[in-house]
Order: structure tokens, then C-alpha cells, then sequence
């Protein structure tokens, strides 16, 4: 139970998410049938939860099991099925590769870029362009197109353009654990930072069980879907390990 003294910052409620599968046989059929077969995918199945002003979510779940999806869901890059997501008039910003960045623009155009949509003033971003430009450590590839970045370089430019630009609640998914071990330490120590904050809310996607030990006060896990488990992370962490060796076992 959330503690009535405190501030919820995000709310989860009852939200699924589905995915429309078109068969590729069907959809060659279908230029003469007319018509397109297609199935539901089920990503995210009728998943609740709160979080209070300033809490540190992890989550964490095997490949295809809706982690992404519900954090692009949050973050209102496209809408649940069903189910509500309340944001409590809090500003959002999701790092995350390939999520919001125009491939023939460049570095700093993409800066200037995601911070409006982040809802920042134009002034508020050059004010702190160089700051982003130099956390990102991209050099001279920053007035170069975004399409001709590596994983590890969209990975920098996402995390510095968040970590810089800072909204109330922040949601990371998977972006600590790209790019060089140098970049690495000084984004897990940037992010200390902003979780200091007791005003900043973040959810954190990552495979990396001693991260989100780490940085959480709570932790999600989803399995196919759904909530596996959710609470403290020393509780959840060694039950989804425990799962996790077993699977490795069979």
C-alpha cells in the first residue's frame, strides 16, 4: 500500500497491450481474397502498479515479456488497449535506443529536437547543449547523421539528452548497459544522481539483476506478460534468479 502522507508521481491500472500479427500466406491471400488474417499478440496482460513521488522501479522479465512495451506505454509513444496510465501532470522522458531520434538529423539537431518534444524551452536546451554534447563523448560525430551512429553511440546520445534534461519521472530501458565500460561507470554515477533526488521518480528496464539491486527500491517482474512478482528487490531479484537457473537447468 502507498503511504497516504506521500505523492503518487505514476499510476498503472489494469493496462493491457496487444499486438495485431499479420500471417505472411494470409496477407498473400488476401490480394485475392480481399481480406487480411491476422492475430492478437498479447504483450502486456492487465498489469497495475503505483509509485510514489521519488520510488525507484526496476523491472526485469526475459526477452518478450512486455518490459519495453509497457515502458514505451508509459512514456506515451502509443496507447494501451485497455487500462489507464496516470501520470499526475508529471513531465516524462524515456532513454531508450531507437525511441525518438531522426535518423537524417544530426546529434545535435536530434538534442534540440527531443528536448522540445520533452516539452523544454529552445533557450532551456542550448543552455545546456555543450553539457550534453560533452557527457556524450561523441566528438566530432555529433554534427554527423544519426544513422550513421553504432548502438553504443545512440546509446550515449539517448542517456546524455535524459540525464541533462531532467523530468520528473525518468524511465531507462536497458541504456546503462551499452557503450564502452568507461561510459558505463559514468552513467550509473550520473544516474545515482539524479535518483538522489527524492523528488524524481524512474523506471529502469535492465537484465542486469546487480543494477537494479543496486539502484531500486522496488522491482516488477514480468513473465509472458503479466506480474510474476513485484516488491522488494533482495525478494524478487533471488526469485527471478532462482527461476532463471532452473530454465538454464532444463
Amino acid at each position: 500500500m502507498s503511504n497516504p502522507t506521500k505523492e503518487l508521481a505514476l499510476e498503472v491500472k489494469d493496462v493491457s497491450i496487444n499486438y495485431r500479427i499479420l500471417n505472411n500466406t494470409s496477407l498473400q491471400k488476401s490480394f485475392l481474397k480481399k481480406k487480411i488474417h491476422n492475430e492478437v499478440f498479447e504483450a502486456v496482460k492487465h498489469v497495475s502498479f503505483q509509485l510514489e513521488k521519488g520510488e525507484i522501479l526496476g523491472i526485469i522479465g526475459q526477452n518478450g515479456s512486455g518490459k519495453s512495451t509497457l515502458l514505451r506505454s508509459i512514456a506515451g509513444v502509443f496507447s494501451p488497449n485497455s487500462g489507464e496510465i496516470d501520470l499526475h501532470n508529471n513531465s516524462v522522458s524515456l532513454m531508450a535506443l531507437g525511441v525518438g531520434f531522426k535518423e537524417s538529423l544530426s546529434g545535435r539537431e536530434n538534442i534540440i529536437l527531443s528536448g522540445m518534444l520533452l516539452g523544454f524551452q529552445e533557450k532551456e536546451i542550448q543552455d545546456k547543449l555543450e553539457e550534453i554534447i560533452a557527457f556524450s563523448e561523441l566528438g566530432e560525430f555529433i554534427d554527423r547523421p544519426v544513422r550513421t551512429y553504432s548502438s553504443g553511440m545512440h546509446s550515449k546520445l539517448a542517456f546524455s539528452i535524459t540525464a541533462m534534461l531532467e523530468t520528473d519521472i525518468m524511465l531507462v530501458d536497458e541504456v546503462l548497459s551499452v557503450g564502452d565500460e568507461s561510459f558505463k561507470r559514468k552513467s550509473l554515477a550520473r544516474m545515482k544522481e539524479l535518483i538522489n533526488d527524492k523528488n524524481r521518480t524512474v523506471v529502469i528496464v535492465s537484465h542486469s539483476i546487480s543494477t537494479l539491486e543496486e539502484l531500486c527500491n522496488k522491482v516488477l517482474w514480468l513473465h509472458a506478460g503479466g506480474i510474476k512478482l513485484l516488491g522488494e528487490p533482495k525478494e524478487v531479484l533471488g526469485a527471478y534468479w532462482r527461476f532463471m537457473r532452473g530454465e538454464k537447468k532444463n
